[in-house]
């Protein structure tokens, strides 16, 4: 077990609970299973890459496993989940995290591009989602935190089907949080804006090329859209995300909470 960093809230509760967290090898994945793993909980550190998830296992101590899931697939995520329990001897939160993103103008989007980002972003989340909960209700219990993005809330140039298959995200968080209330299941979505991690290095150099400006200006166009006037880190994120998985958000399902720094506040 990882110990808590100096000023953070401690979660009683989640001291020997089980996740699995999706594409946690590296960034926002990675640091969601570093802030349960210091509550207590045991972690299944799933991700397509399973040496960097072996890594990130590594990091947290006898408690981490590393599973690899390719999320776009529902036979890998039984076989996955399946690895989980035997791994962890059960499952009570499941962070469906993993995520991708390319950029382009809407009006030359490829096919390709689309059905990538649906593929990861949306069916993954259905995919485990579905076959995590079906568990969750054989038990009795369980709870469920999706990784949605400031893209489901408002539209992103040059990020059109991204944000599409975010917004895909939050529907179905929004009615499956509805269909397994009635079970005692809590479903939730993290909504996080501009976050520092590798994927966000890509989109930047990406959006600097498509408009004709240093990948600097880019950053710095992140940084004056936010309020509290810095880019968003990996732990900004993971901090609610463990809020989301204790008893003290017990009466929240069904919500998209914004992560942003005051981006979007609606």
């Amino acid at each position: 077990m990882m110990s808590l960093a100096p000023g953070s809230v401690s979660y009683a509760e989640l001291a020997g609970r089980r996740a699995f967290v999706t594409g946690a090898a590296a960034g926002i994945g990675r640091a969601i299973a570093r802030a349960l793993a210091r509550q207590g909980v045991k972690v299944a550190v799933g991700d397509i890459n399973l040496d960097a998830a072996r890594r990130t296992a590594t990091e947290l101590g006898g408690g981490g496993i590393a599973i690899e899931v390719d999320v776009r697939h529902r036979e890998s995520v039984n076989s996955a989940f399946a690895r989980v329990l035997e791994g962890l001897g059960g499952c009570e939160l499941l962070i469906a995290n993993a995520g991708v993103s390319t950029m382009n103008p809407a009006l030359e989007l490829t096919d390709e591009e689309w059905d990538f980002n649906f593929a990861v972003n949306t069916r993954g989340v259905f995919l485990t989602n579905q076959i995590t909960a079906r568990h969750f209700v054989a038990t009795g219990k369980g709870c469920i935190v999706n990784t949605a993005s400031l893209a489901a809330k408002v539209g992103a140039p040059l990020l059109a089907h991204y944000s599409a298959s975010k917004f895909a995200v939050l529907g179905w968080t929004q009615a499956l949080a509805r269909e397994l209330a009635g079970k005692g299941i809590r479903v939730n979505a993290v909504c996080p804006g501009f976050v520092t991690t590798s994927m966000q290095s890509r989109e930047v150099q990406w959006e600097a090329s498509l408009r004709g400006i240093t990948p600097e200006h880019v950053i710095a166009d992140y940084v004056a859209q936010t309020p509290l006037g810095r880019l968003e880190q990996p732990e900004d994120v993971a901090d609610v995300v463990v809020f989301l998985c204790s008893d003290q958000a017990r009466f929240m399902t069904g919500q998209g909470i914004n992560v942003t720094g005051g981006v979007y506040t609606t």
